[in-house]
């Protein structure tokens, strides 16, 4: 692929450290370099004005998008968005968008996954009142050639998507028309999404993120050079990585120049918490959902919560710098 040619050093950097997804087989990882140091902020403060969010718990819709960028890269995406009906049943197709304008997060899938496989997390987030846009990547998912090198174009790929998924607020006769706030914007994503997520807000800075939410990630491939305004960072990572290891994230997380966090869990693996349902899911769950209704909503509430969120149970700690 000539996308990739010019980045195959950066790329070998990733091969390394053995990126996989959850569904892989551990690889073999190594020492991560010693971090730089971080650069100045550019900016104190988020810019989303103080809000509220949602009080309620929303029933969960979903449909397919069916894209393709530049004729070559074809990328599904399925799209998660808060409905009417009863709270708790199971996500419905065709479902009517609930009452309302939703922040948008965009969501990564790690090396050999799809987006149904993070649905616990993701549909929690929605419930809470976000839309949430999860690409298919056309080389790091399940049942493709599963090239890591391809993750270097991941993030033009997210920034791709997120033109076509708020197009659908103007779009005559979408269903989400007028139902997407698009001036509220975040990307997240795990392992090798992770990297993506990063290179959002690095060398592919895309200007419409207003936060990040980073699972297991790394910035082998690409860097640390933290751009554009302030965009407040959520790293969560499992201490016991056998993946990618936890000192690899941490000297991500201690570049970044903004209000960040990170959470993180003395026995959590590469992202067993992100799978199924348990204790730990809740924690990451109830964290990350109170991060992104303070950073997209402006809630002040949510952001008070977010320490008491990582504390339950005891299963996690918190760096908190927000």
């Amino acid at each position: 692929m000539s996308r990739l040619r010019a980045q195959i050093p950066l790329a070998a950097a990733l091969l390394a450290i053995g990126l996989v997804g959850c569904s892989a087989a551990p690889a073999p990882t190594a020492r991560p370099a010693a971090s730089p140091e971080p650069p100045p902020a550019t900016t104190p403060a988020p810019r989303v004005a103080s809000g509220s969010a949602p009080g309620e718990t929303f029933a969960v819709g979903v449909r397919q998008l069916k894209l393709n960028r530049d004729g070559d890269r074809p990328l599904p995406v399925t799209v998660w968005y808060p409905a009417r009906g009863g709270a708790g049943d199971a996500p419905r197709r065709g479902a009517t968008a609930a009452t309302g304008r939703f922040p948008v997060v965009v969501f990564s899938h790690g090396l050999g996954g799809r987006p149904a496989d993070y649905a616990a997390l993701l549909t929690r987030w929605t419930a809470a009142g976000f839309v949430v846009a999860a690409p298919t990547f056309p080389h790091t998912s399940r049942g493709t050639d599963t090239n890591v090198l391809d993750v270097l174009n991941q993030p033009a790929d997210v920034s791709y998507v997120l033109d076509q998924v708020l197009a659908l607020d103007t779009k005559a006769g979408d269903p989400l028309r007028g139902r997407l706030a698009t001036d509220r914007v975040a990307a997240a994503g795990h392992s090798a999404g992770g990297v993506t997520t990063i290179g959002l807000f690095t060398a592919g800075r895309d200007a419409r993120l207003d936060a990040g939410v980073v699972f297991a990630g790394t910035a082998l491939g690409v860097g640390t050079a933290f751009a554009g305004a302030a965009a407040p960072q959520l790293f969560v990572h499992g201490e016991a990585d056998e993946v990618v290891q936890y000192a690899a994230g941490k000297a991500v997380y201690d570049a970044v120049p903004w209000p960040k966090a990170m959470l993180s869990l003395p026995d959590g693996d590469h992202g067993r918490a992100l799978l199924s349902d348990g204790a730990a899911l809740r924690v990451v769950s109830d964290t990350t959902v109170d991060f992104l209704r303070w950073t997209l909503y402006g809630d002040e509430k949510a952001r008070a919560r977010i320490p008491g969120d990582a504390a339950r149970g005891g299963i996690a700690t918190l760096d908190d710098r927000l």
